[in-house]
């Protein structure tokens, strides 16, 4: 009458399920190289019903634990209910080679114990790129019960936590096998040994995750890794201007996603949330920023494109503007300037006169078209849309409208917020003639065999429609910023290589001074973000840039020479970054 349920206890008490675990994928990036992959690691595991009294303690010794571990496995395995006794338990994670050597001298007399090997996840380039590519640790409830199938992970899995690791976790982590063998009644194997009555499956091969290539170019990241050494936190993106490819996705200072899959300390977690420069934190995507008169661009196009300015109108600039009592100061006296010169030489003056003709609105308008204000769409973490203050917005938190609120705006200051990443991608729009690209990391999936399993085409988020000849204009004033003597990047310029276009940009910050957590960092935390945005070759555009570098004060002194070093490094030194 139960002929089902004592025929599958007897297959339980002749056999032991041996777990094959699944190779996780490798990640490389556009060039190849490994940035995830995995090496072997050991696990000792044991089948509780097979463990004699003796058993426990040979293996304490073996393993060389304290005796409160020993007493937590015996009373761990105590514990166990009896229908959880015939199935494999983990032991221990990860042993070393003189555990692993013990061990293995000794398994023949311990038939309870497997040693498994498990690839165990590795990130050869450390920090290099960890927020994009995330890291794991092990499974918890909620992973368990939120599976698509009640085996698709098990107590002391890893599963993907964030980052690409998170969001292509289904492709990447493979599906397990399992091997099962014959055993006499103390559990030792007999091999070759199978009864005819035994209908079940003896083996299941594993099956590899599939493995994916990004956009991302880890060379130019180590060359953005080198220029941001005197500076202790920042972040650069590089996009190709034509699919909007990322390059480059850099933010300093970062965890070690090695670290963070291996279990972090309770110590560890604290000097990593307590830190100053926020390392958990993606500056990238996450965090928001005044752009400073990087932003100019956006508002010097608003005008041109609407008829607003004639661009050969010059302006005085005697160093400031007086609106009622309030002085508005610029960098320095820039005496008459045009629109070309002002970008040239980052007047504010100039930009000041021509927010009041341009008005808030249509500045905000522009801003939108260009993708501030909204996700660019990149597709993993978090993604920050920044925030463009209206009238309506500050007539409600400030009681009443000033036109003051539109001049700060205007230079990318008041309340305007911007992700490094948005702007990286309207530097590049106006570099290739006006199409804002979704930003894309990666360029294709492949299957376990090989064959390419998925292949991300650009996609193009909006044509911007802006007339080609105020385009140029403004390309060939981001030229001579860098290339114009008294342009305020023009220090940092290549003389001999890749001419790189591009926007300074000194954004100030929230004061610190009063706050309790004043400290002896206060003062250079008080000093202003230093930007630096634009395209290089000068002459034919391949990559746009957003560099950041934090507290650094002028974007000229800090953010600048970052760009032109890198873009030497990796279109000039190397050839082409094709």
């Amino acid at each position: 009458l139960q002929r089902d349920r004592w025929t599958g206890i007897a297959q339980q008490n002749i056999t032991k399920t041996l777990e094959l675990p699944a190779t996780r994928g490798v990640i490389r990036d556009v060039e190849g190289r490994v940035v995830a992959s995995n090496r072997p690691s050991y696990d000792v595991y044991a089948t509780p019903r097979l463990l004699q009294a003796e058993d426990i303690e040979r293996i304490e010794s073996l393993m060389g634990v304290i005796p409160e571990d020993a007493s937590a496995l015996a009373a761990r395995i105590e514990e166990l209910p009896e229908e959880r006794r015939t199935h494999q338990i983990q032991l221990y994670r990860d042993i070393d080679r003189d555990q692993l050597a013990a061990i293995d001298t000794h398994l023949a007399e311990l038939p309870a114990l497997d040693v498994v090997t498990v690839p165990l996840r590795e990130y050869p380039y450390a920090t290099l790129g960890a927020h994009l590519i995330g890291y794991l640790n092990e499974v918890n409830e909620t992973d368990l019960r939120n599976a698509d199938t009640p085996r698709t992970y098990r107590p002391g899995d890893r599963i993907g936590r964030s980052g690409l690791e998170k969001r292509y976790e289904p492709l990447l982590k493979g599906s397990r096998g399992f091997r099962r063998v014959v055993v006499d009644a103390r559990g030792r194997a007999l091999e070759g040994a199978r009864p005819d009555s035994l209908d079940v499956e003896m083996l299941r091969k594993p099956v590899p995750g599939h493995d994916i290539q990004l956009t991302l170019d880890m060379r130019l990241m180590e060359a953005l890794d080198r220029a941001f050494r005197p500076h202790p936190s920042g972040a650069a993106v590089v996009v190709d201007i034509h699919t909007g490819a990322v390059r480059a996705l850099y933010s300093k200072p970062v965890y070690d996603p090695n670290e963070m899959s291996s279990g972090l300390s309770t110590r560890r977690y604290a000097e990593l949330t307590g830190d100053p420069f926020r390392p958990l934190i993606d500056k990238t995507i996450y965090e928001t920023y005044f752009p400073g008169s990087t932003f100019k661009v956006i508002t010097a196009l608003a005008a041109l494109q609407d008829a607003v300015v004639d661009p050969s109108q010059r302006v005085e600039c005697n160093g400031f503007i007086k609106i009622g009592r309030q002085k508005f100061r610029c960098s320095k006296r820039h005496e008459w300037v045009d629109l070309y010169q002002s970008v040239v030489q980052s007047c504010n003056v100039y930009f000041w006169e021509l927010a009041e003709e341009v008005g808030i609105e249509r500045i905000n308008r522009f801003a939108e078209a260009f993708g501030f204000a909204e996700r660019t769409g990149i597709g993993v973490n978090s993604e920050a849309k920044g925030f463009l203050a209206t009238r309506e917005w500050y007539e409600e938190h400030y009681g009443a409208f000033r036109i003051g609120y539109t001049l700060n705006t205007a230079i990318g200051q008041g309340n305007t917020r911007v992700t490094v990443l948005q702007l990286a991608m309207a530097y590049a729009a106006i570099a290739n003639g006006g199409t804002l690209y979704t930003p894309q990391v990666v360029q294709n999936v492949r299957a376990p065999d090989g064959s390419l399993s998925e292949t991300f085409q650009p996609r193009v988020t909006r044509d911007l429609g802006i007339a080609a000849q105020h385009l140029d204009l403004i390309r060939r004033s981001l030229v001579d910023v860098v290339e114009e003597e008294g342009g305020t990047a023009y220090r940092a310029r290549n003389k001999e290589g890749v001419s790189v276009a591009g926007k300074t940009g000194t954004a100030q910050v929230v004061s610190r001074k009063g706050r309790s957590e004043e400290s002896s960092s206060a003062w250079y935390l008080d000093r202003s973000h230093g930007w630096f945005a634009g395209f290089a070759p000068a002459d034919e555009p391949q990559v746009a840039f957003a560099i950041l570098v934090e507290h650094g004060g002028s974007g000229g002194a800090s953010a600048a020479p970052i760009a032109t070093g890198v873009m030497q490094q990796y279109l000039g030194e190397s050839g082409d970054a094709e």
